[in-house]
């Protein structure tokens, strides 16, 4: 029983380490930089898919209140704002070759991680103020024309959608995104280790 004791000591003690080439490393961060770029590339499709649906609705619909004009005027300057920064990320993670200039695409990573990091918490709240704001402002002449159960429905409705995309959406996104950012820094670090190691 003795041996059986001090063979499963120096088992849990045995650390089996996974060697991974670095081809197949680079071939897993091809992917994962892929998946991101594409991500970011949809995100801020959609952004602009909001910005052109609002603005249309603006265009080709006569509002008579003031404060119709003045709601869809700040949805508009949010939404157009929020995709010029997720466009300004999207360049850090796009505009150099990661295979040629490692270093730089690590750092350009690290600084879009931040960048994100600011996204999801300090300027998440002004996005989120303004479009709350530019929804009330709509809703004065809106509103007008539905019954006292459409409102109580139309106004309900908006608050849970903006409670439930600022609380339990943001911070799923939030805790996907960190890991997956981080891991592909963590990668992109192993691998540039394992170049820079003479064999």
């Amino acid at each position: 029983m003795q041996a059986f004791d001090q063979i499963q000591e120096l088992w849990q003690k045995h650390e089996v380490e996974v060697k991974v080439s670095a081809d197949e490393m680079l071939q897993q961060v091809k992917k994962e930089v892929g998946g991101l770029k594409l991500k970011s590339a949809l995100n801020i499709i959609a952004m602009l898919a909001s910005f052109l649906s609002i603005a249309a609705l603006w265009i080709f619909f006569h509002f008579e209140s003031w404060t119709t004009h003045v709601g869809i005027s700040i949805t508009i300057i949010a939404i157009g704002v929020y995709t010029l920064i997720l466009y300004r990320d999207h360049r850090l993670i796009t505009k150099s070759d990661f295979t040629a200039h490692p270093h730089e695409y690590l750092n350009n990573l690290k600084t879009y991680q931040l960048n994100r990091y600011k996204l999801y918490n300090s300027l998440y709240w002004f996005y989120a103020i303004a479009l709350s704001l530019g929804i009330v402002f709509y809703f004065v002449e809106i509103l007008s024309f539905f019954s006292t159960v459409q409102k109580i429905l139309a106004v309900g409705l908006t608050f849970l959608w903006i409670l439930f995309c600022s609380t339990v959406l943001r911070k799923a996104v939030i805790k996907r995104e960190k890991e997956r950012i981080a891991l592909l820094i963590e990668k992109f670090e192993r691998l540039s280790e394992q170049i820079s190691m003479p064999d």
